[in-house]
C-alpha cells in the first residue's frame, strides 16, 4: 500500500517533517540517521521513528541487543528523533520547493468566491428529515423495538377483552377496553426516550456549530417518524378491532387507525418536547409518566367529565389531555347510529346507552371535531 502513494506528509505536533515524494522520504531518513532496515515496511520505521507512543517500549527495549540495527534499540527518545528530522527537512531542498510553491500560489490572483449563503430552514428540515428517517429504519431500537412491543401490548389487551359482543351489557366493558388500549399504548411509547435522547445529542453538537435549529430538530425528528408511527397505529388497530369485535365498516376501520395514529403523533411531540427540554432519561421518564398518569385521571373515563371538579381537572386537564379526544371519537365511531333493544318492546340508541359511562356529542360530526 506504501508504494501506491506519490507523495507523503509526515507531521509530529504540528510540525512538518517531510513533504515530498515517496522515494525521497526514505533518504531523508537515511540523511538524518535514521536509515530504514532491510526487510522492514517503510511505514512502520516512520511511526515508529515519530510516534511518542512508542517511547515506552523503547525504553523497554533499551538493555536488549538487536543484531539487526532495528531502530527500536537506539539509545534515543523520540523527541530527539523528531527534531532532528525536523532540522533535516527544513535544511533540505524539498522545504525549499515546497517555500517556493507556496510563495508562487500566494502571489496567483485568482477569482474572487462569492458566498453562496446558508441552506433555507425547509432544506435542512428535508436533509435532517431524511437523515433520521435512515438511522430510525437501521436501529432497532428507535421504532421496530416499539413496534414489537406494542403488538404484544394490544395482544393482551385484545384478548383480555375478546369474545364481549353486542349487547347492552357490553358497553360498559367496551368503554374500558378503548380506554386501556389509548392509555396504555400512550404510556408505551416512552420506551422510545433512550433512543430520542441521543438523536438530541446529536442536535446539541449541531447546534454548537450553528449546523442546526431547535425549530429545524424539532420539525425533522417530527416528519420522519411519521412513517413509523403509521405502521404502529395500521397494525396495532387491525389486531385490537378485530379481537374486540367492533363495528364493521371499512369507513369506521379507517376512523379507528387515524385516530390512533394521531394520538401517537402528538404523544410524539410530547415526548420530543419533554426529552429535548431536560436532556436526562430520568428526569424526562419520570415527567413524561406523571403527565400521562394526569391525563388518564382526567380523560372522562374513572370520572365523566362534566362530573370532574372544576376548578383544576376539568378546566383545563380534561381540554389539554389528548386522551379525552381520542377515547370520545372512537366511542363516537362505535355507537353513534346504533340501537340496543331494552325487553322486547323498547330500544335505545348508542348515545343513550353510552350515556351514563362516557360523555359523547349526538352530532355525527364531532368525531372529526375530535380528530
Amino acid at each position: 500500500v506504501f508504494g501506491l502513494f506519490d507523495r507523503i506528509c509526515l507531521l509530529s505536533n504540528g510540525n512538518t517533517l517531510f513533504f515530498g515524494e515517496t522515494l525521497a522520504c526514505l533518504q531523508h531518513f537515511s540523511n538524518a540517521g535514521f536509515p530504514c532496515p532491510i526487510m522492514q515496511s517503510p511505514s512502520d520505521h516512520f511511526l515508529r521513528a515519530i510516534n511518542t507512543d512508542f517511547d515506552r517500549i523503547i525504553a523497554m527495549c533499551k538493555n536488549w541487543q538487536d543484531d539487526n540495527g532495528d531502530f527500536s534499540s537506539v539509545n534515543m527518545d523520540t523527541a530527539v528523533a523528531i527534531r532532528t528530522l525536523e532540522a533535516t527537512y527544513k535544511s533540505s531542498a524539498d522545504a525549499a520547493a515546497v517555500e517556493t510553491m507556496m510563495l508562487r500560489l500566494t502571489e496567483k490572483e485568482g477569482p474572487l468566491l462569492k458566498s453562496k449563503g446558508k441552506a433555507s430552514n425547509a432544506t435542512r428540515i428535508a436533509v435532517l428529515t431524511w437523515r433520521s428517517l435512515l438511522i430510525m429504519s437501521r436501529e432497532w431500537k428507535y421504532y421496530w423495538l416499539r413496534l414489537i412491543l406494542y403488538m404484544i401490548l394490544t395482544l393482551c389487551i385484545g384478548t383480555v377483552f375478546s369474545g364481549l359482543g353486542h349487547s347492552l351489557s357490553s358497553v360498559v366493558k367496551r368503554v374500558a377496553a378503548i380506554f386501556v388500549f389509548v392509555s396504555f399504548t400512550s404510556l408505551l411509547s416512552i420506551a422510545g426516550v433512550p433512543a430520542l435522547l441521543k438523536e438530541v445529542k446529536i442536535y446539541a453538537s449541531e447546534e454548537s456549530n450553528q449546523h442546526s435549529g431547535a425549530l429545524v430538530f424539532l420539525f425533522g425528528q417530527l416528519l420522519s417518524s411519521i412513517p413509523f408511527l403509521f405502521l404502529i397505529s395500521i397494525s396495532s388497530s387491525l389486531v385490537f378491532y378485530f379481537l374486540i369485535g367492533l363495528r364493521d365498516g371499512f369507513s369506521l376501520l379507517m376512523y379507528f387507525v387515524l385516530n390512533f395514529f394521531m394520538c401517537l403523533f402528538v404523544n410524539e411531540g410530547l415526548l420530543l418536547a419533554v426529552t429535548s427540554l431536560w436532556q436526562n432519561i430520568f428526569w424526562s421518564i419520570l415527567t413524561l409518566v406523571t403527565i400521562h398518569v394526569v391525563m388518564m385521571l382526567s380523560a372522562g373515563y374513572l370520572r365523566i367529565r362534566n362530573e370532574l371538579p372544576r376548578p383544576m381537572w376539568k378546566y383545563p386537564l380534561s381540554y389539554i389531555a389528548f386522551h379525552t379526544y381520542s377515547i370520545q371519537g372512537l366511542l363516537e365511531n362505535e355507537y353513534l347510529g346504533t340501537n340496543f333493544a331494552v325487553g322486547q318492546v323498547r330500544t335505545i340508541s348508542g348515545f343513550q346507552a353510552l350515556h351514563s359511562a362516557y360523555d359523547i356529542s349526538q352530532s355525527s360530526n364531532s368525531k372529526w371535531e375530535n380528530l
